[in-house]
């Protein structure tokens, strides 16, 4: 799993403008949509939405992993936001979010999701790439922080 795989310059949203949980998603959703990776921007709402009602997908230190799954992809999707000032998501560490993965994948196939939900996990507990990411100005930035870490990483 390699996050460059699903990510490219138009699914990294620097500066989100969104000032709560339903905007943040909603914000995500349609830079899929505009980036022609979703068909169906009320379907994918309504699943990320209802999954954050089972649990906050705010996982604490500042990073929440919106996620769902329905018909509105053929593969997996992702995008992230970044909004400086932080937000509260209902994180489970009761703290402002700063970094958000929103990930749709189709309803039948689980691999995916569940390989990129564990690699952001992983690749986010470090302090040091959370911050460089906050503090990124474009979008090539993110990608090449995002890269670096990962090359890091390969074992």
């Amino acid at each position: 799993m390699n996050l460059l795989d699903i990510l490219s310059e138009r699914q990294v949203l620097v500066g989100l403008q969104a000032t709560d949980k339903r905007g943040v998603i909603e914000e995500l959703a349609r830079a899929l949509t505009d980036s022609g990776k979703i068909n169906d921007l009320d379907n994918v709402l309504q699943a990320v939405l209802e999954r954050e009602k089972i649990m906050s997908t705010g996982i604490g230190k500042g990073v929440a992993i919106p996620h769902g799954k329905c018909g509105a992809v053929q593969e997996l999707a992702g995008v992230l936001g970044i909004k400086r000032e932080g937000i509260d998501f209902a994180a489970l560490d009761e703290q402002p979010v700063y970094l958000f993965f929103l990930l749709v994948s189709p309803p039948d196939i689980s691999g995916p999701h569940i390989r990129a939900l564990a690699h952001i996990s992983r690749l986010l507990r470090h302090d040091n790439l959370r911050k460089m990411l906050i503090d990124a100005k474009t979008p090539q930035e993110v990608l090449s922080i995002i890269a670096a870490e990962e090359q890091r990483h390969i074992t």
